[in-house]
Formats: C-alpha cells, structure tokens, sequence
C-alpha cells in the first residue's frame, strides 16, 4: 500500500487523499509566507498613500488657482480652505472654488488715483489751482505730491498737533 518514500515524507507534506493534488496559487504553501497577502498589503499602502495626495491637491486647488491667476482675493481664498479643511463642511471650499473663479473689479486703483488728484486740488493755493490742474494732466495719475506748498488742507492737518 504505501510506500518507503511515501511513509518517510514529513508530517506537512502528506495530502489528504480527497485533496486535489494541484492547489491553486493564491492558497499559502506550509512555509506559512502568503505572497498574496504581502502584495496586496503593499498596494493597500500604496493606494492610501496615492488618495491621500490626491485629496489634498484637491482640496488645496481653489487656493493654487487664486495664486496662480494673482486674485485680489487670495487671502480669502485660503482662509475659506482652511475653514473647510477643519470643519469638514464643503460649503467653504465651494465658496472658495467660486471666488478663485471670479474675477472681481479693481476699485482700488482708480480711488487712489482720484484721492491724490483730490489731495493735489486741496493742496494748491486758489492762485495755483490752474497750474496744479495742469500739472496733474501732464502727470496723468502719478500721484506726485506738489512740493512745499501747504493748503487749507494742510494747515487743517497740523492745527490738532
């Protein structure tokens, strides 16, 4: 019936005889290392690794859209971020999406320039307006200052000091 090899073979090796005699290559052989779940441990890891960064590329794309295009609004942009980041409501980083997106006006620009040529006006004595209303054409916006001439304006300024 059996044989010398087959009575000699260790503990571990001998197959029940209703087993198949080829296993299939996922089963883990008696040497107790299982390949398959060492692979599938790496790329557990390396999936979590890779949707990681892809969250945060995304959740930071409002912020890097808004930097890139030199938004007025970027500081808001990011605040808004970092609001969603650590509440966990969307609501910010789709607010923050949509500013990124939004080209908003420059007032500031042209109320500057029109403050100086105001300042200017207020600075020149009634004798110089002419001259100051002259200069700020020639001058167009640069916002220069006239040089030692005190106005109303100016004398407003120091009678509090």
């Amino acid at each position: 019936m059996n044989t010398r090899a087959e009575r000699e073979r260790p503990l571990s090796e001998q197959l029940h005889p209703m087993a198949p005699h080829h296993l299939p290559f996922y089963l883990a052989p008696g040497s107790g290392v299982d390949t398959l779940m060492v692979v599938m441990g790496i790329f557990l890891i390396g999936t979590v690794l890779w949707v990681g960064t892809l969250y945060w590329k995304l959740h930071s794309l409002p912020e890097r859209m808004a930097h890139k295009s030199q938004k007025l609004q970027f500081e808001f942009v990011a605040v808004l971020g970092l609001i969603s980041l650590f509440t966990h409501m969307h609501i910010f980083w789709v607010a923050g999406l949509l500013l990124a997106l939004i080209d908003l006006p420059d007032f500031g620009t042209p109320l500057r320039s029109i403050a100086g040529s105001v300042e200017r006006i207020a600075d020149a004595t009634p004798s110089e307006a002419g001259d100051v209303v002259a200069e700020s054409q020639s001058d167009a916006g640069a916002g220069i200052p006239p040089t030692g001439k005190s106005g109303p304006a100016k004398e407003k300024e120091h009678s509090h000091v």
